[in-house]
Protein backbone atom coordinates (compact mmCIF):
# COMPACT_ATOMS: atom_id res chain seq x y z
CA UNK A 1 0.00 0.00 0.00
CA UNK A 2 1.44 3.53 -0.87
CA UNK A 3 2.60 5.73 2.22
CA UNK A 4 -0.32 8.39 0.76
CA UNK A 5 -2.90 6.09 0.46
CA UNK A 6 -1.90 4.52 4.37
CA UNK A 7 -1.53 7.72 5.43
CA UNK A 8 -4.84 9.11 4.48
CA UNK A 9 -6.71 5.72 5.56
CA UNK A 10 -5.07 6.17 9.30
CA UNK A 11 -6.66 9.74 9.49
CA UNK A 12 -9.41 8.73 8.20
CA UNK A 13 -10.28 6.32 10.45
CA UNK A 14 -9.57 8.15 13.48
CA UNK A 15 -11.87 10.90 12.04
CA UNK A 16 -14.92 8.22 11.76
CA UNK A 17 -13.29 6.60 15.66
CA UNK A 18 -13.62 10.31 17.03
CA UNK A 19 -17.20 11.34 15.51
CA UNK A 20 -18.29 7.95 16.78
CA UNK A 21 -17.45 8.52 20.35
CA UNK A 22 -18.22 12.44 20.10
CA UNK A 23 -22.08 12.23 21.29
CA UNK A 24 -21.77 9.28 24.17
CA UNK A 25 -18.68 10.60 25.52
CA UNK A 26 -19.50 14.32 25.78
CA UNK A 27 -23.33 13.40 27.13
CA UNK A 28 -20.91 11.58 29.86
CA UNK A 29 -18.99 14.33 30.53
CA UNK A 30 -21.92 16.77 30.69
CA UNK A 31 -23.56 14.28 33.19
CA UNK A 32 -20.26 14.25 35.55
CA UNK A 33 -20.50 18.43 34.84
CA UNK A 34 -23.94 18.89 35.85
CA UNK A 35 -24.37 15.94 38.13
CA UNK A 36 -26.08 16.51 42.02
CA UNK A 37 -24.94 13.25 43.42
CA UNK A 38 -21.48 13.06 44.96
CA UNK A 39 -19.74 9.59 45.35
CA UNK A 40 -18.74 8.75 48.75
CA UNK A 41 -15.17 8.61 48.11
CA UNK A 42 -16.03 12.31 46.44
CA UNK A 43 -17.52 13.43 49.85
CA UNK A 44 -14.68 12.40 51.62
CA UNK A 45 -12.02 14.47 49.46
CA UNK A 46 -15.01 17.34 50.68
CA UNK A 47 -14.47 16.73 54.33
CA UNK A 48 -10.69 16.24 54.41
CA UNK A 49 -9.93 19.48 52.37
CA UNK A 50 -12.79 21.30 53.79
CA UNK A 51 -14.95 22.20 51.04
CA UNK A 52 -18.80 22.30 51.53
CA UNK A 53 -19.50 21.00 47.58
CA UNK A 54 -23.41 22.51 47.70
CA UNK A 55 -21.74 26.25 47.91
CA UNK A 56 -21.72 27.79 44.70
CA UNK A 57 -18.87 30.43 44.19
CA UNK A 58 -18.69 33.80 41.66
CA UNK A 59 -16.19 33.96 39.42
CA UNK A 60 -13.67 35.91 41.78
CA UNK A 61 -14.27 33.15 44.30
CA UNK A 62 -13.77 30.80 41.83
CA UNK A 63 -10.42 32.23 40.15
CA UNK A 64 -8.95 32.38 43.78
CA UNK A 65 -9.49 28.96 44.12
CA UNK A 66 -7.77 28.03 40.68
CA UNK A 67 -4.66 30.41 41.73
CA UNK A 68 -4.59 28.82 45.48
CA UNK A 69 -4.47 25.54 44.50
CA UNK A 70 -1.94 25.85 41.55
CA UNK A 71 0.56 28.01 44.12
CA UNK A 72 0.21 25.74 46.35
CA UNK A 73 1.02 23.01 43.62
CA UNK A 74 4.01 24.73 42.60
CA UNK A 75 5.43 25.28 46.10
CA UNK A 76 4.48 21.75 47.20
CA UNK A 77 6.27 20.18 43.37
CA UNK A 78 9.37 22.49 44.42
CA UNK A 79 10.09 21.35 47.53
CA UNK A 80 9.46 17.99 45.86
CA UNK A 81 12.02 17.94 43.59
CA UNK A 82 14.74 19.84 45.56
CA UNK A 83 14.44 17.38 48.34
CA UNK A 84 14.30 14.03 46.37
CA UNK A 85 17.45 12.89 47.46
CA UNK A 86 16.20 11.96 51.04
CA UNK A 87 13.10 10.25 49.65
CA UNK A 88 12.49 6.96 48.90
CA UNK A 89 12.54 5.75 45.14
CA UNK A 90 15.11 8.58 44.50
CA UNK A 91 17.12 6.16 42.69
CA UNK A 92 20.18 8.07 44.00
CA UNK A 93 19.41 10.91 42.28
CA UNK A 94 20.45 14.43 43.33
CA UNK A 95 18.21 17.53 44.30
CA UNK A 96 17.20 19.05 41.20
CA UNK A 97 18.80 22.44 40.61
CA UNK A 98 16.69 25.71 41.75
CA UNK A 99 16.14 26.94 38.22
CA UNK A 100 15.59 23.42 37.28
CA UNK A 101 12.67 22.35 40.08
CA UNK A 102 10.72 26.31 39.27
CA UNK A 103 10.94 24.97 35.37
CA UNK A 104 9.76 22.03 36.15
CA UNK A 105 7.34 22.57 38.79
CA UNK A 106 5.48 25.73 37.10
CA UNK A 107 5.59 23.29 33.99
CA UNK A 108 3.30 20.47 35.31
CA UNK A 109 1.06 22.79 37.44
CA UNK A 110 0.23 24.39 34.24
CA UNK A 111 -0.54 21.63 31.93
CA UNK A 112 2.43 22.75 29.99
CA UNK A 113 5.00 19.52 30.89
CA UNK A 114 7.92 21.13 29.36
CA UNK A 115 10.67 19.16 30.23
CA UNK A 116 14.65 20.47 30.39
CA UNK A 117 15.40 16.84 31.28
CA UNK A 118 15.57 13.08 30.58
CA UNK A 119 12.80 11.87 32.99
CA UNK A 120 15.20 8.70 32.94
CA UNK A 121 18.47 10.55 34.57
CA UNK A 122 17.34 13.13 36.46
CA UNK A 123 14.20 12.47 38.48
CA UNK A 124 13.35 9.33 41.12
CA UNK A 125 9.85 7.57 40.83
CA UNK A 126 8.37 8.77 43.83
CA UNK A 127 8.95 12.38 42.39
CA UNK A 128 7.75 11.13 38.62
CA UNK A 129 4.82 8.87 40.51
CA UNK A 130 3.56 11.31 43.11
CA UNK A 131 4.87 14.45 41.82
CA UNK A 132 4.29 15.13 38.23
CA UNK A 133 1.84 12.34 37.39
CA UNK A 134 -0.38 13.82 39.89
CA UNK A 135 -0.29 17.21 38.04
CA UNK A 136 -0.94 15.42 34.69
CA UNK A 137 -4.09 14.71 36.22
CA UNK A 138 -5.22 17.95 38.53
CA UNK A 139 -3.55 20.45 36.11
CA UNK A 140 -5.52 19.39 32.64
CA UNK A 141 -8.86 18.75 35.64
CA UNK A 142 -7.98 22.50 36.16
CA UNK A 143 -8.55 23.14 32.69
CA UNK A 144 -12.30 21.58 31.58
CA UNK A 145 -12.96 22.76 35.38
CA UNK A 146 -12.60 26.58 33.86
CA UNK A 147 -14.16 25.52 30.77
CA UNK A 148 -17.69 24.71 32.39
CA UNK A 149 -17.36 27.85 34.34
CA UNK A 150 -17.60 29.90 31.12
CA UNK A 151 -20.31 27.16 29.78
CA UNK A 152 -22.11 28.19 32.54
CA UNK A 153 -21.25 32.04 32.19
CA UNK A 154 -23.47 31.35 28.74
CA UNK A 155 -26.15 29.19 30.29
CA UNK A 156 -27.23 30.68 33.36
CA UNK A 157 -29.03 33.76 34.04
CA UNK A 158 -29.20 36.85 36.38
CA UNK A 159 -26.56 35.39 38.79
CA UNK A 160 -23.24 35.31 40.24
CA UNK A 161 -22.48 32.11 40.49
CA UNK A 162 -20.45 29.82 38.30
CA UNK A 163 -20.25 26.43 40.51
CA UNK A 164 -17.72 25.15 42.86
CA UNK A 165 -14.02 24.92 41.28
CA UNK A 166 -13.33 22.25 44.37
CA UNK A 167 -16.39 19.73 42.94
CA UNK A 168 -15.12 20.25 39.36
CA UNK A 169 -11.71 19.74 39.66
CA UNK A 170 -12.65 16.55 42.33
CA UNK A 171 -15.09 15.14 39.77
CA UNK A 172 -13.64 15.87 36.22
CA UNK A 173 -10.24 14.03 37.98
CA UNK A 174 -12.09 10.84 39.11
CA UNK A 175 -14.78 10.48 36.80
CA UNK A 176 -12.93 11.45 33.52
CA UNK A 177 -9.48 11.57 33.58
CA UNK A 178 -8.62 8.27 35.75
CA UNK A 179 -10.87 5.91 34.27
CA UNK A 180 -9.96 6.95 30.86
CA UNK A 181 -6.39 5.84 32.09
CA UNK A 182 -6.74 3.14 33.37
CA UNK A 183 -8.26 1.68 30.39
CA UNK A 184 -5.64 3.40 27.94
CA UNK A 185 -3.03 1.94 30.15
CA UNK A 186 -3.72 -1.44 29.87
CA UNK A 187 -4.36 -1.10 25.91
CA UNK A 188 -0.70 0.13 25.67
CA UNK A 189 0.57 -2.69 27.91
CA UNK A 190 -1.33 -5.06 25.10
CA UNK A 191 0.33 -3.02 22.56
CA UNK A 192 3.60 -3.53 23.87
CA UNK A 193 4.45 -0.79 26.04
CA UNK A 194 6.71 -1.39 29.25
CA UNK A 195 4.86 -1.14 32.76
CA UNK A 196 7.23 -1.68 35.83
CA UNK A 197 9.35 -0.19 38.72
CA UNK A 198 12.60 -1.90 38.23
CA UNK A 199 15.14 0.30 39.93
CA UNK A 200 17.52 -0.30 37.20
CA UNK A 201 18.67 -3.30 35.03
CA UNK A 202 22.23 -3.74 33.45
CA UNK A 203 22.44 -4.33 29.82
CA UNK A 204 25.00 -5.33 27.18
CA UNK A 205 25.68 -3.18 24.57
CA UNK A 206 26.37 -4.22 21.08
CA UNK A 207 30.06 -2.40 21.82
CA UNK A 208 30.65 -4.99 24.72
CA UNK A 209 30.15 -2.32 27.16
CA UNK A 210 27.47 -2.12 30.04
CA UNK A 211 25.00 0.55 30.87
CA UNK A 212 22.25 0.99 33.34
CA UNK A 213 18.82 1.68 31.83
CA UNK A 214 15.83 2.90 34.62
CA UNK A 215 12.39 1.24 34.67
CA UNK A 216 9.28 3.19 35.24
CA UNK A 217 5.68 3.54 34.97
CA UNK A 218 5.87 3.84 31.62
CA UNK A 219 2.80 2.56 30.42
CA UNK A 220 0.22 5.23 32.78
CA UNK A 221 3.14 7.74 31.83
CA UNK A 222 2.33 7.74 28.38
CA UNK A 223 -1.63 7.66 28.58
CA UNK A 224 -1.20 10.48 31.13
CA UNK A 225 0.85 12.16 28.26
CA UNK A 226 -1.56 11.03 25.34
CA UNK A 227 -4.34 12.45 27.19
CA UNK A 228 -3.25 16.32 26.28
CA UNK A 229 -1.54 16.05 29.83
CA UNK A 230 1.92 15.41 29.58
CA UNK A 231 5.14 16.38 27.52
CA UNK A 232 8.07 14.44 27.68
CA UNK A 233 7.59 11.51 29.04
CA UNK A 234 9.95 9.17 30.34
CA UNK A 235 12.77 8.55 28.52
CA UNK A 236 12.34 12.59 27.20
CA UNK A 237 11.76 11.29 23.56
CA UNK A 238 8.47 10.69 24.16
CA UNK A 239 6.61 8.28 21.50
CA UNK A 240 9.65 8.02 19.36
CA UNK A 241 10.84 5.55 21.88
CA UNK A 242 9.49 1.71 21.08
CA UNK A 243 9.14 1.28 24.74
CA UNK A 244 6.42 3.91 25.07
CA UNK A 245 4.77 3.93 21.57
CA UNK A 246 5.98 0.11 20.25
CA UNK A 247 3.62 -0.16 16.69
CA UNK A 248 1.67 1.64 14.54
CA UNK A 249 -1.84 0.77 16.02
CA UNK A 250 -0.38 2.44 19.38
CA UNK A 251 0.47 5.20 17.56
CA UNK A 252 -2.78 5.64 16.53
CA UNK A 253 -3.98 5.07 19.67
CA UNK A 254 -2.04 7.95 21.22
CA UNK A 255 -3.61 10.25 18.33
CA UNK A 256 -7.24 9.55 19.79
CA UNK A 257 -6.48 9.63 23.33
CA UNK A 258 -5.08 13.05 22.38
CA UNK A 259 -8.15 14.28 20.09
CA UNK A 260 -10.80 12.45 22.21
CA UNK A 261 -11.30 14.53 25.19
CA UNK A 262 -11.04 18.10 23.56
CA UNK A 263 -13.36 17.18 20.90
CA UNK A 264 -16.09 15.63 22.73
CA UNK A 265 -16.29 19.20 24.92
CA UNK A 266 -18.09 20.75 22.26
CA UNK A 267 -21.08 18.32 22.86
CA UNK A 268 -20.82 19.35 26.88
CA UNK A 269 -21.02 23.42 25.48
CA UNK A 270 -24.25 22.27 23.59
CA UNK A 271 -25.67 20.43 26.36
CA UNK A 272 -25.18 22.63 29.00
CA UNK A 273 -26.67 26.10 26.56
CA UNK A 274 -30.04 23.82 25.80
CA UNK A 275 -28.66 24.13 21.83
CA UNK A 276 -26.57 20.96 20.46
CA UNK A 277 -25.97 22.40 17.29
CA UNK A 278 -24.17 25.63 18.74
CA UNK A 279 -22.03 22.59 20.05
CA UNK A 280 -21.41 21.17 16.79
CA UNK A 281 -20.91 24.18 15.47
CA UNK A 282 -17.79 25.07 18.09
CA UNK A 283 -16.63 21.60 17.06
CA UNK A 284 -17.12 22.34 13.35
CA UNK A 285 -14.92 25.28 13.38
CA UNK A 286 -12.15 22.66 15.74
CA UNK A 287 -12.67 19.94 12.43
CA UNK A 288 -11.96 22.16 9.88
CA UNK A 289 -8.67 23.90 11.41
CA UNK A 290 -7.66 20.53 12.50
CA UNK A 291 -7.87 19.07 8.82
CA UNK A 292 -6.44 21.93 6.86
CA UNK A 293 -3.39 21.92 9.67
CA UNK A 294 -3.24 17.85 9.52
CA UNK A 295 -3.06 17.92 5.76
CA UNK A 296 -0.72 20.66 5.31
CA UNK A 297 1.90 19.15 7.39
CA UNK A 298 1.50 16.20 5.50
CA UNK A 299 1.53 17.81 1.75
CA UNK A 300 4.78 19.13 3.13
CA UNK A 301 6.75 16.31 4.71
CA UNK A 302 5.41 13.74 1.93
CA UNK A 303 6.68 16.46 -0.81
CA UNK A 304 10.07 16.65 1.11
CA UNK A 305 11.74 19.88 -0.84
CA UNK A 306 15.78 19.53 -0.99
CA UNK A 307 17.82 16.96 -2.86
CA UNK A 308 17.65 14.40 -0.64
CA UNK A 309 14.17 14.18 0.74
CA UNK A 310 13.36 14.32 -3.21
CA UNK A 311 15.63 11.41 -3.51
CA UNK A 312 14.00 9.57 -0.69
CA UNK A 313 10.78 9.92 -1.80
CA UNK A 314 9.93 12.12 1.19
CA UNK A 315 11.54 13.85 3.90
CA UNK A 316 12.72 11.08 6.87
CA UNK A 317 14.88 12.74 8.39
CA UNK A 318 14.27 12.53 12.37
CA UNK A 319 11.16 10.34 11.54
CA UNK A 320 10.55 6.53 12.93
CA UNK A 321 10.65 3.99 9.80
CA UNK A 322 7.70 2.14 11.73
CA UNK A 323 5.63 5.12 11.92
CA UNK A 324 6.83 6.31 8.25
CA UNK A 325 6.86 10.10 7.11
CA UNK A 326 2.58 10.55 7.36
CA UNK A 327 1.76 8.89 10.38
CA UNK A 328 4.47 11.12 12.07
CA UNK A 329 3.05 14.52 10.30
CA UNK A 330 -0.18 13.59 11.81
CA UNK A 331 1.32 13.19 15.63
CA UNK A 332 3.45 16.23 15.08
CA UNK A 333 -0.07 18.30 14.18
CA UNK A 334 -2.11 16.54 16.68
CA UNK A 335 0.33 17.27 19.41
CA UNK A 336 0.68 20.94 18.67
CA UNK A 337 -3.53 21.70 18.02
CA UNK A 338 -3.58 20.27 21.78
CA UNK A 339 -1.84 21.01 24.70
CA UNK A 340 -0.18 17.38 24.52
CA UNK A 341 3.35 18.63 23.79
CA UNK A 342 4.26 14.95 22.59
CA UNK A 343 5.99 13.81 19.69
CA UNK A 344 6.99 10.68 17.79
CA UNK A 345 9.64 12.17 15.32
CA UNK A 346 12.41 15.07 15.53
CA UNK A 347 10.63 18.49 14.43
CA UNK A 348 14.04 20.27 14.13
CA UNK A 349 14.57 17.61 11.21
CA UNK A 350 11.05 18.59 9.48
CA UNK A 351 11.61 20.57 6.36
CA UNK A 352 11.21 24.55 6.33
CA UNK A 353 7.30 24.40 6.00
CA UNK A 354 6.50 21.37 7.75
CA UNK A 355 7.95 22.40 11.09
CA UNK A 356 6.10 25.57 10.18
CA UNK A 357 2.56 23.80 10.87
CA UNK A 358 3.21 23.18 14.54
CA UNK A 359 4.19 26.48 15.10
CA UNK A 360 1.36 27.54 13.31
CA UNK A 361 -0.94 25.20 15.44
CA UNK A 362 0.19 26.70 18.90
CA UNK A 363 -0.12 30.48 17.61
CA UNK A 364 -3.67 29.49 16.68
CA UNK A 365 -4.27 29.61 20.48
CA UNK A 366 -4.48 25.63 20.43
CA UNK A 367 -8.16 25.90 19.44
CA UNK A 368 -8.48 23.08 16.99
CA UNK A 369 -9.29 21.09 19.39
CA UNK A 370 -6.78 23.10 21.74
CA UNK A 371 -6.09 21.26 25.25
CA UNK A 372 -8.47 19.56 27.80
CA UNK A 373 -10.47 22.38 28.84
CA UNK A 374 -7.93 24.57 27.33
CA UNK A 375 -9.08 24.54 23.30
CA UNK A 376 -12.94 24.77 24.39
CA UNK A 377 -12.43 28.43 26.36
CA UNK A 378 -10.36 29.47 23.32
CA UNK A 379 -12.46 28.70 20.85
CA UNK A 380 -15.28 30.15 22.47
CA UNK A 381 -13.46 33.33 23.37
CA UNK A 382 -12.81 33.41 19.57
CA UNK A 383 -16.59 33.06 18.95
CA UNK A 384 -17.29 35.94 20.94
CA UNK A 385 -14.94 38.05 18.94
CA UNK A 386 -16.34 37.03 15.69
CA UNK A 387 -20.03 38.03 16.48
CA UNK A 388 -18.75 41.09 18.02
CA UNK A 389 -17.08 41.44 14.05
CA UNK A 390 -20.21 40.29 12.45
CA UNK A 391 -22.00 42.77 14.87
CA UNK A 392 -20.22 45.72 13.49
CA UNK A 393 -21.17 44.80 9.87
CA UNK A 394 -24.49 45.48 10.31
CA UNK A 395 -25.06 47.93 12.99
CA UNK A 396 -26.56 45.44 15.35
CA UNK A 397 -25.45 44.67 19.43
CA UNK A 398 -24.07 41.15 18.77
CA UNK A 399 -25.46 38.60 20.55
CA UNK A 400 -23.97 34.68 21.39
CA UNK A 401 -26.17 31.91 22.47
CA UNK A 402 -28.73 34.78 23.99
CA UNK A 403 -26.05 36.73 26.04
CA UNK A 404 -25.07 40.33 24.52
CA UNK A 405 -21.38 41.05 23.96
CA UNK A 406 -20.92 44.43 25.16
CA UNK A 407 -17.68 46.86 25.82
CA UNK A 408 -16.74 44.84 28.74
CA UNK A 409 -16.81 41.02 27.10
CA UNK A 410 -15.16 42.37 24.61
CA UNK A 411 -12.30 43.83 26.26
CA UNK A 412 -12.12 40.33 28.27
CA UNK A 413 -11.81 39.07 24.90
CA UNK A 414 -9.52 41.02 23.55
CA UNK A 415 -7.24 40.64 26.12
CA UNK A 416 -7.39 36.97 26.25
CA UNK A 417 -6.28 36.95 22.70
CA UNK A 418 -3.47 39.18 23.22
CA UNK A 419 -1.66 37.45 26.32
CA UNK A 420 0.10 34.51 24.55
CA UNK A 421 1.79 36.52 21.49
CA UNK A 422 2.83 39.66 23.55
CA UNK A 423 5.05 36.47 25.62
CA UNK A 424 5.54 34.81 22.60
CA UNK A 425 7.50 37.60 20.97
CA UNK A 426 8.48 39.24 24.05
CA UNK A 427 10.32 36.46 25.10
CA UNK A 428 11.72 36.10 21.67
CA UNK A 429 13.18 39.41 21.04
CA UNK A 430 14.80 39.10 24.79
CA UNK A 431 16.09 35.78 23.92
CA UNK A 432 18.57 37.38 21.16
CA UNK A 433 18.55 40.79 22.83
CA UNK A 434 20.38 39.04 25.34
CA UNK A 435 22.28 36.53 23.29
CA UNK A 436 21.02 33.58 24.82
CA UNK A 437 20.29 32.52 21.38
CA UNK A 438 23.43 31.12 20.84
CA UNK A 439 22.58 28.19 22.49
CA UNK A 440 20.65 27.25 19.39
CA UNK A 441 22.05 24.29 17.31
CA UNK A 442 21.31 26.23 14.26
CA UNK A 443 22.26 29.61 12.75
CA UNK A 444 19.73 32.21 10.48
CA UNK A 445 16.28 31.41 10.20
CA UNK A 446 16.41 28.13 11.61
CA UNK A 447 18.01 29.21 14.74
CA UNK A 448 14.48 31.95 15.08
CA UNK A 449 12.15 29.06 14.24
CA UNK A 450 13.98 27.04 17.07
CA UNK A 451 14.00 30.25 19.85
CA UNK A 452 10.53 31.20 18.21
CA UNK A 453 9.40 27.54 18.25
CA UNK A 454 10.17 27.35 22.32
CA UNK A 455 8.93 30.61 23.25
CA UNK A 456 4.94 29.21 21.38
CA UNK A 457 5.16 26.14 23.51
CA UNK A 458 6.01 27.13 26.38
CA UNK A 459 4.06 30.88 26.57
CA UNK A 460 0.75 28.74 25.02
CA UNK A 461 1.06 25.56 27.60
CA UNK A 462 2.13 22.84 24.63
CA UNK A 463 5.64 21.35 26.07
CA UNK A 464 7.15 20.16 23.05
CA UNK A 465 10.19 21.21 21.67
CA UNK A 466 11.43 22.02 17.75
CA UNK A 467 14.88 20.63 20.17
CA UNK A 468 18.15 21.69 18.72
CA UNK A 469 18.30 24.39 21.15
CA UNK A 470 20.15 23.99 24.70
CA UNK A 471 17.18 25.78 27.60
CA UNK A 472 18.92 23.78 30.70
CA UNK A 473 20.48 27.08 31.72
CA UNK A 474 19.27 29.47 34.44
CA UNK A 475 17.83 32.39 31.81
CA UNK A 476 16.06 29.32 29.88
CA UNK A 477 14.60 27.95 32.57
CA UNK A 478 13.57 31.14 34.13
CA UNK A 479 12.53 32.47 31.34
CA UNK A 480 10.25 30.23 29.76
CA UNK A 481 8.60 29.35 33.14
CA UNK A 482 7.82 32.98 33.36
CA UNK A 483 5.76 31.87 30.29
CA UNK A 484 4.53 29.21 31.57
CA UNK A 485 2.94 30.97 34.39
CA UNK A 486 1.45 33.67 33.20
CA UNK A 487 0.22 32.07 29.51
CA UNK A 488 -1.80 30.13 31.92
CA UNK A 489 -3.21 31.96 34.76
CA UNK A 490 -3.88 35.25 32.70
CA UNK A 491 -5.86 33.61 30.33
CA UNK A 492 -8.01 31.93 32.97
CA UNK A 493 -8.35 34.88 35.35
CA UNK A 494 -9.74 36.63 32.18
CA UNK A 495 -12.19 33.89 31.17
CA UNK A 496 -13.29 33.49 34.52
CA UNK A 497 -14.41 36.93 34.56
CA UNK A 498 -16.22 37.41 30.73
CA UNK A 499 -18.08 34.24 32.79
CA UNK A 500 -19.33 36.00 35.84
CA UNK A 501 -20.31 39.31 33.34
CA UNK A 502 -22.04 36.80 31.17
CA UNK A 503 -23.54 34.98 34.02
CA UNK A 504 -25.00 37.84 35.46
CA UNK A 505 -27.14 39.11 32.13
CA UNK A 506 -30.42 38.74 31.51
CA UNK A 507 -30.97 36.43 28.05
CA UNK A 508 -31.91 38.26 25.08
CA UNK A 509 -34.25 36.43 22.97
CA UNK A 510 -32.98 35.81 18.93
CA UNK A 511 -34.77 38.65 16.66
CA UNK A 512 -34.48 38.72 12.82
CA UNK A 513 -31.51 40.21 12.80
CA UNK A 514 -29.64 38.01 15.00
CA UNK A 515 -26.69 36.29 13.53
CA UNK A 516 -27.21 32.51 13.16
CA UNK A 517 -24.29 31.04 15.16
CA UNK A 518 -25.18 27.22 14.78
CA UNK A 519 -24.78 27.65 10.24
CA UNK A 520 -22.13 27.43 8.00
CA UNK A 521 -21.97 30.89 7.74
CA UNK A 522 -20.44 31.43 11.20
CA UNK A 523 -18.80 28.57 11.34
CA UNK A 524 -16.63 30.02 8.24
CA UNK A 525 -16.44 33.20 9.74
CA UNK A 526 -14.90 31.55 12.86
CA UNK A 527 -11.98 30.23 11.07
CA UNK A 528 -11.61 33.28 9.00
CA UNK A 529 -11.20 35.63 12.14
CA UNK A 530 -8.83 33.32 13.87
CA UNK A 531 -6.47 32.77 10.92
CA UNK A 532 -6.46 36.21 10.01
CA UNK A 533 -5.93 37.14 13.77
CA UNK A 534 -2.88 35.03 13.71
CA UNK A 535 -1.50 35.74 10.41
CA UNK A 536 -1.74 39.46 11.30
CA UNK A 537 0.05 38.75 14.61
CA UNK A 538 2.61 36.36 13.94
CA UNK A 539 3.40 36.98 10.41
CA UNK A 540 6.29 39.01 10.32
CA UNK A 541 7.88 36.27 12.63
CA UNK A 542 7.26 33.79 10.76
CA UNK A 543 8.48 35.03 7.58
CA UNK A 544 12.05 36.11 9.42
CA UNK A 545 12.07 32.20 9.97
CA UNK A 546 10.47 29.44 8.41
CA UNK A 547 8.99 30.70 5.47
CA UNK A 548 12.72 32.25 4.97
CA UNK A 549 13.84 29.23 4.97
CA UNK A 550 11.50 27.38 3.04
CA UNK A 551 12.00 30.01 0.04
Amino acid sequence: MAVTTAGVLFIVSLVVALVAVHKPFGDHMFRVVSGRRHFRVERGIYRLVGVDAGAEQSWGVYARSVLAFSAISILFLYAFMRLQDHLWLSLGFDPVLTHGAWNTAVSFVTNTNWQWYSGESAMGHLVQMAGLAVQNFVSAAVGIAVAVALVRGFARRRTGDLGNFWVDLTRVTLRILLPISVLGALALMIGGAVQNLSAGTEVTTLTGGSQTITGGPVASQEVIKELGTNGGGFYNVNSAHPFENPTTWTNWLEIFLILVIPFSLPRVFGRMVGQNRQGYAIAAVMAVLAVASIALTNVFELAGDGTVPQAAGAALEGKEIRFDVSNSATFAAATTLTSTGAVNSFHDSYTALGGMMPLVNMMLGEVAPGGVGAGLYGMLILAVITVFVAGLMVGRTPEYVGKKIGAREIKLASLYFLVTPALVLTGTAAAFATGNNSTALNTGPHALSEVLYAFTSASNNNGSAFAGLTVSTPWWNTALGLCMLLGRFLPIILVLALAGSLARQQPTPAAEGTLPTHRPLFVGMVVGVTVILVALTFLPALALGPLAEGL
